[in-house]
């Protein structure tokens, strides 16, 4: 449907919405004093962490640090994008959700156009590639290396595998109709420009792999080299429809192939997925070249409930898993199998199978090492154990990579199998693994500038704003974050708002992420004592911009005399500040 959903529709959606009744009718709760509980839904638990706050119209899991307003759970729940889950969150109130024209229509309507054309060429371009390996000069030399490489024709087909070809500007010739096309085929890295301003490809003689997106459009490609110097894969760089750490190549045709995906295998390279799918392990994928990101594994982690990390065996291979397995560490909930295979030296999977079969090569990811068991394989590799020193290194090292993940599973196992190898107790690791737990709490807790601490207070009791005046003055102090602060400020008092409602107004900011994270952030404080604790928070930075413009003012008659107005200014700074430190009755 066009265009956008209407801020303030998605403001009356939350204000009409309970949270508590959307969270019920997918998870039943039970009351708590105040909040509402449950286990939580998105990772296993014995104990109820998930917690539902019909004041702030807010849920947050304490055990994975999921949290969100009523468009947020059903999001993470079902799935959902934004836009979607606003669709069913007003249907589930009775609400049809408007669209709007934006201030400027016509802009509005030029991006998505834009965005159509752009996801068009890129599939023109496809298209381009696979007609060049059917009808180009050089069709029956490629033809010769794909089978060479055991490849055929369905398989190259069904992922439209194609050729570049080795002229200068033969797709730029192709597709370029004006200067309009051709500055599109530039921004979306099909052409270069040199810097005589001559435009020519940017791929040239190389076996092309366009990469598709979850919804099957072509965002990027990777080019293997056929022979002659040069990189031997060449990948699409970054555009504005491709953004490589959040796209997996082969991912959309294994989630053609499969209803339900039982696992994913993550290898190395285009060839390998194009393979291990010609003998039937239709559900690999590849990480573009890179370590496989958060955002790829949590996309697969979403798909299915078991990974496996299939590598090279050298020291590149090993590499890219560990980073694999540390950027997993978050998501590793409850139910989700994690495991690594590594291939002999100067194999990958390409080879493997085609040397073993499917059959052997499935059985290998059987013998796939499990998590637990490659993480510590990693970190002992060099350690001496058998040492004092050797066995702190392992515990020093280990301790804070076991406090990012999510699971108690996970997180048991990984204690076990800790004091095994340290020739400890559980209870004894366990507790030092505590202990770091705090001091990492308290950390966090020397991180709460005064800053945070009030948008903290006024991200979880809007209510405050209506207790102090905006001071504009306060927009001219110094100090990081003080304009989010007063935006927040003049958006609670000129609205009666909820957490989750404020919130969402920040929604696809670049401040969000903090935002979210101080919004569950525990202060602590008794109810009687947030009031005073936010008005004395704000008294300090009225102090601290009467003395950053005192400061100001004497620095300035250093240079030149004040004005009648700005001495005037500066003696009721002074007044200000006398004031502050007069001695009360209880100091004297």
């Amino acid at each position: 449907m066009a265009g956008l959903i209407p801020k303030s529709f998605i403001h009356d959606l939350l204000e009409r919405a309970d949270v508590v009744e959307v969270v019920d009718s997918r998870v039943p709760l039970k009351k708590a004093g105040r909040n509402y509980q449950a286990c939580c839904p998105f990772h296993n638990e014995k104990s109820p962490s998930f917690t539902v706050a019909p004041d702030k119209q807010f849920f947050h899991c304490f055990g994975c640090g999921e949290h969100g307003n009523a468009i947020d759970f059903l999001m993470n729940y079902d799935g959902l994008d934004f836009p979607d889950a606003v669709e069913e969150l007003a249907a589930m109130m009775g609400m049809e959700v408007p669209r709007e024209t934006t201030v400027n229509p016509q802009a509005e309507a030029r991006k998505r156009q834009q965005a159509a054309d752009d996801y068009q060429q890129m599939e023109h371009a496809a298209k381009f590639f696979a007609h060049q390996l059917r009808h180009h000069a050089n069709a029956s030399k490629v033809v010769e290396y794909l089978k060479g490489r055991g490849l055929n024709g369905e398989t190259v087909k069904a992922f439209q595998i194609g050729y570049a070809p080795d002229g200068w500007d033969e797709l730029l010739k192709s597709l370029s109709k004006d200067q309009r096309s051709r500055d599109q085929l530039v921004d979306l890295k099909l052409v270069n420009r040199n810097d005589n301003g001559r435009h020519y490809d940017f791929f040239r003689d190389r076996v092309m792999f366009p990469i598709r997106d979850r919804r099957g459009r072509v965002v990027g490609f990777g080019g293997r080299i056929l022979e002659g110097d040069g990189p031997k894969y060449l990948n699409s760089p970054e555009t504005r429809v491709f953004h490589k750490g959040r796209e997996l190549y082969g991912f959309y045709e294994v989630k053609q192939a499969h209803r339900q995906i039982d696992q994913v295998v993550i290898v190395e390279g285009y060839m390998d997925v194009v393979a291990l799918a010609q003998y039937g392990i239709n559900y690999a994928v590849a990480s573009l070249g890179t370590a496989t990101t958060t955002d790829q594994l949590q996309m697969l982690f979403r798909a299915t409930r078991k990974v496996v990390c299939c590598y090279d065996g050298d020291r590149a291979g090993r590499d890219a898993a560990w980073r694999a397995l540390e950027n997993a560490l978050p998501l590793l909930t409850d139910g989700l199998e994690l495991n690594f295979l590594f291939l002999p030296d100067g194999e990958d999977p390409d080879s493997i199978v085609q040397q073993e079969g499917a059959q052997a090569f499935e059985a290998r990811l059987q013998q796939a090492q499990s998590f637990t068991s490659y993480f510590f394989t990693h970190l002992a590799e060099q350690l001496d154990l058998a040492s004092d020193s050797g066995r702190a290194a392992l515990l020093s090292q280990a301790k804070p990579l076991i406090e990012r993940i999510a699971s108690d599973y996970y997180r048991e196992e990984l204690l076990r199998e800790l004091a095994r190898l340290l020739r400890r107790e559980v209870s004894q690791v366990a507790a030092q693994v505590q202990q770091l737990k705090t001091n990492l709490n308290a950390r966090d807790e020397l991180k709460i500038t005064p800053i945070r601490r009030a948008i903290a207070l006024l991200l979880q009791y809007p209510q405050l704003a209506q207790e102090v005046p905006v001071h504009e003055s306060l927009g001219q102090l110094k100090l990081p974050g003080i304009k989010v602060f007063m935006q927040l400020h003049k958006q609670a008092r000129e609205q009666n708002l909820t957490s989750a409602q404020l919130l969402e107004l920040w929604r696809d900011t670049r401040e969000e992420k903090l935002l979210r994270q101080l919004v569950t952030w525990e202060h602590h404080l008794d109810q009687d004592k947030i009031s005073q604790e936010f008005f004395d928070t704000f008294l300090y930075f009225i102090d601290l911009f009467v003395d950053q413009r005192a400061d100001e003012l004497l620095a300035k008659e250093r240079e030149a005399p004040l004005t009648r107005s700005e001495k005037q200014e500066y003696m009721a700074l002074m007044k200000h500040r006398a004031k502050k430190h007069q001695p009360t009755e209880t100091d004297e």
